[in-house]
């Protein structure tokens, strides 16, 4: 590791390789044929039901405004990957529902996340990355009970 690499703080080093890795997989998306989607827009994949969501639950799982995440919903829209349609379940609420362009995009995405998952662990080790994961999901579970905790 170069001395950059290990004098960074670990919560710096982790914004690091996910922002390499969503930028990874963008490009790969990109060149498979759906271009204009950028990381900033995984907000929108993320927290997307295939069948739908209420802009409003998609604000809320996100932890971002309605408006907030509004814009990103109207970006992801413009480029053709969702689409706003009425709510059956309330006249006044409309779903965001990702177009089929879109759900080939969502499956892709998470093809390329696996794909680079099987590379990293050919590079460094299934137990290392099968180690990393399992620390990861053990940090993100003590920081959800942290939170839980909170007033």
């Amino acid at each position: 590791m170069s001395a950059v690499a290990t004098d960074q703080h670990l919560v710096a080093l982790l914004g690091s390789v996910k922002e390499d890795l969503l930028e990874e997989m963008y490009r790969r998306v990109s060149a498979a044929g759906y271009p204009g989607l950028r990381p900033s827009h995984g907000c929108v994949f993320r927290y997307l039901d295939v069948d739908g969501s209420r802009l409003s639950e998609l604000a809320e799982r996100s932890g971002m405004t309605k408006q907030a995440f509004g814009e990103h919903v109207a970006n992801v829209e413009a480029l053709g990957y969702v689409a706003r349609t009425p709510d059956p379940e309330d006249g006044r609420a409309k779903l965001v529902v990702p177009t089929s362009r879109g759900r080939e995009a969502l499956i892709l995405g998470r093809q390329i996340f696996a794909e680079i998952e099987r590379e990293w662990a050919e590079a460094i080790g299934v137990e290392r990355v099968a180690g990393l994961r399992e620390t990861l999901q053990e940090i993100h579970a003590l920081q959800v009970a942290r939170g839980a905790d909170l007033p």
